[in-house]
């Protein structure tokens, strides 16, 4: 049976950001979603191309949604654990959307329309674990365009690593610093080397590294506040964008580069930088600050839906990721000169973050119970 192709309906200034290289994807997943046609509307009107979910999506869209409501009753007669409800649930709705995004894979020959389901937070520091169950939830989804979410802890690294080489598509997530974010490219390296090693085809894997952003001037915020002079003041809002351009330059230097010569000439796939948690904290700021300065090719921005409405109605699209560079890397520097250590800064926010999707899971897995 043919597969019906999605062609954009309208002039949604975020199909303009698609003319510059940038993917946009939703950080939204439910059945309200799917079954109300929303999802399908983001595609169709704003040229949405992939979904991201983590937890606490999975957690808020459970509570809020009648469309659970039946199949959780028949779940609790199963003699099912909370988790593997959890499962049932969540796969359904991520096969449903793989399958509506299925289009656009093939349009794109596999670089894009991916939809991502994360492993179990309790597993964020458990290396065999996260493999284990990353390969049990990939073979579950059954659907080539689902990417596999395993945080950038330093197991959660070398489990990326391990299911890459296996040939495993993963979005590698919680990156809070230009360090997580180098040692992840240079898993994906090790592990596509491995794989092609092993006969494997590098044009079947894919893989994304997801930066978090707004969470990271929060914290930064409050600590230039601390300082309080005013090169400190003068930064403030600043330190999340800066760190997503250096990132995005380092990332030139090795998909680019030498490095990954021999596998892109063997057809690998670079691992695409993906900006994540970009809607605004700070009701000061933008509430695109996260999107307008950071578009450019071969990056992914995953908006919620408060996001992708404000960019709709008034955002502007342009090639702005390599404008401003060295301004990028001064405000970096002079970050770490007035004593921001970006290190110690990315190592907390991981830990909380990891801890944020635990117990929005416990809270989820107790609505099941």
């Amino acid at each position: 049976m043919q597969r019906e192709a999605f062609l954009p309906t309208s002039g949604s200034s975020l199909l303009e950001i698609k003319r510059y290289g940038q993917s946009i994807w939703l950080d939204n997943l439910s059945r309200t979603l799917l079954r109300e046609g929303g999802l399908r509307a983001y595609v169709e009107r704003d040229g949405v191309s992939g979904v991201t979910s983590n937890p606490a999506i999975f957690q808020k869209a459970i509570a809020d949604s009648p469309y659970y409501r039946e199949e959780i009753a028949r779940l609790r007669e199963s003699g099912l654990s909370p988790e593997e409800r959890f499962e049932v649930l969540a796969v359904a709705d991520v096969r449903e959307a793989c399958d509506l995004l299925r289009p656009l894979w093939e349009a794109t020959d596999g670089d894009d329309g991916f939809v991502s389901l994360e492993v179990s937070p309790s597993l964020a520091y458990d290396e065999p674990g996260t493999v284990a169950a990353a390969q049990r939830l990939y073979a579950k989804v059954d659907r080539p365009n689902v990417l596999i979410k395993v945080p950038a802890t330093p197991p959660g690294v070398l489990a990326f690593e391990t299911l890459t080489a296996h040939g495993v598509s993963v979005n590698v997530t919680l990156i809070f610093s230009l360090l997580q974010h180098m040692e992840v490219m240079r898993a994906y390296l090790r592990g596509l080397q491995r794989w092609v090693a092993g006969g494997g085809d590098p044009r079947r894997v894919k893989s994304v590294a997801s930066i978090f952003l707004s969470r990271v001037d929060t914290l930064v915020d409050k600590r230039l506040e601390a300082i309080g002079s005013d090169e400190a003041l003068a930064l403030r809002g600043k330190s999340a964008v800066a760190m997503a351009k250096v990132a995005y330059g380092r990332y030139k230097e090795i998909f680019h580069g030498a490095e990954f010569a021999s596998l892109r000439a063997a057809g690998a796939r670079p691992q695409y930088p993906l900006w994540a948690s970009t809607g605004t904290k700070n009701p000061a700021y933008s509430d695109v600050l996260y999107v307008e300065p950071l578009i450019g090719p071969e990056t992914i921005n995953t908006l919620p839906d408060a996001t992708l409405a404000a960019f709709r109605d008034h955002g502007r699209a342009a090639p702005t990721l390599e404008q401003d560079a060295e301004q990028a890397l001064n405000d970096y520097l002079t970050l770490e000169r007035i004593g921001i250590n970006m290190r110690e800064v990315g190592e907390e926010l991981q830990v909380a973050g990891v801890k944020l999707f635990q117990d929005a899971f416990e809270q989820l897995l107790a609505s099941l119970g």
